[in-house]
């Protein structure tokens, strides 16, 4: 497959940590929007408080049920949520 000018030149796992920092960075973006701590986000998402802490310092790769649940809440939609962090 082809590279386009659009995607970034870098290797795979850079580019992954990137985007993993990247949508932990729009996690906390979002959550300092709305004023609420880890803590009341993690308990509108039925997290671990510490978990939400791991993605927003980009040191958790979240699955999609996760970002479901981030993102709901977040008073976002998965597809929003994700697509602030490209």
């Amino acid at each position: 497959m082809a590279k386009t000018f659009d995607e970034p030149i870098c290797s795979r796992s850079t580019c992954r940590s990137n985007l993993i920092r990247r949508f932990g960075a729009t996690v906390q973006k979002l959550r300092f929007g709305l004023g609420i701590s880890q803590e009341e986000l993690a308990e509108r998402a039925d997290l671990h408080r510490t978990y939400v802490a791991d993605i927003e310092r980009g040191g958790r790769n979240p699955t999609l049920l996760t970002i479901k649940k981030l993102a709901k809440g977040l008073g976002v939609s998965a597809a929003d949520l994700l697509s602030e962090a490209k």
